[in-house]
């Protein structure tokens, strides 16, 4: 396994005039399961189909596990890809699926998929179109499993699930990657469930890349400052402030600080989704300013 699975360096996607990813410049470990979040249209689902080799860039360069994503079946073959509608035939049966998988994937592991199926109580006499939208996620998750992945990667793959469903098969997701210690990219929105499962983040506001990094590192690097009302350029240099909010007495800031915090300031830590959060304001707020400016 290489020490990268998946570099990317000014990687950009335009679709007529409209950048859909621009200036992506990420290294992500091997061995990560990796969260990428970020709003609607911010270009995550783009960057995941790059990745997979379902679209070419229109700038810069990627590569995954070493290699140019989908050139050749070789490379196919080490990269499981999970669809946001979780993708089946709905006419075939699981076990259908399961023969259909075996032919298609050189890598495939038979034994496992029976057992994957029959642990999560499903009847392989079944036809897809018959399952329930957690049977099926279950059903395509086997499916990228049992391709035996070194990458596998996951476009917001519970979006549509109720939290019940959205518990399990992220559970599944997690002794899978213990079990068998492949990377995983796993894009949401719904940063609760990131926070159970990744070790690193990805966020993406705008077609960029806002913040990439492990997320014990990234929580231990971002505080929320809390005090008198102060102009964000009168705080020290190494304190870069991702958001701010003001009241007539108070001010409220996310920074981002290596060192310790000597301003007479309430220090406290955020969470995944305070953190998240803070980088999307940040440009919300950006967008307001603009617009008062314009109006």
């Amino acid at each position: 396994m290489t020490s990268s699975v998946l570099e990317a360096q000014g990687l950009g996607k335009k679709y007529g005039r409209r950048w859909a990813l621009r200036e992506c410049t990420i290294d992500i470990p091997a061995g990560r399961v990796v969260g990428l979040v970020g709003p609607n249209g911010a270009g995550k689902t783009t960057l995941l189909k790059l990745a997979c080799g379902r679209l070419q860039p229109t700038a810069g360069g990627i590569t995954v596990l070493g290699g140019r994503p989908g050139v050749t079946p070789a490379q196919l073959a080490r990269v499981g890809f999970v669809a946001q509608d979780t993708p089946v035939y709905a006419g075939l049966s699981i076990a259908d699926h399961l023969r259909l998988g075996a032919r298609l994937n050189p890598r495939w592991d038979a034994a496992m998929a029976r057992e994957r199926i029959a642990r999560i109580g499903l009847d392989p006499t079944h036809r897809a179109g018959k399952l329930s939208g957690g049977q099926r996620a279950q059903l395509a998750l086997t499916l990228g499993l049992a391709k035996r992945p070194e990458l596998l990667v996951l476009d917001e793959p519970v979006a549509s699930l109720d939290p019940l469903a959205r518990r399990e098969f992220l559970q599944g997701l997690r002794e899978a990657t213990v079990e068998h210690q492949f990377s995983v990219v796993l894009s949401s929105h719904l940063v609760s469930d990131l926070e159970r499962t990744c070790d690193y983040l990805i966020v993406l506001v705008e077609s960029r890349v806002q913040v990439a990094g492990e997320v014990d590192k990234l929580l231990a690097t971002h505080h929320r400052l809390t005090g008198p009302g102060r102009d964000p350029h009168r705080l020290p240099a190494d304190q870069h402030v991702i958001s701010a909010r003001h009241t007539e007495q108070q001010s409220t800031f996310v920074v981002r600080a290596d060192g310790p915090i000597h301003d007479p300031w309430t220090v406290s830590r955020l969470s995944l989704e305070d953190l998240v959060l803070a980088y999307m304001d940040k440009h919300a707020a950006g967008r307001r300013d603009a617009l008062e400016v314009r109006g």
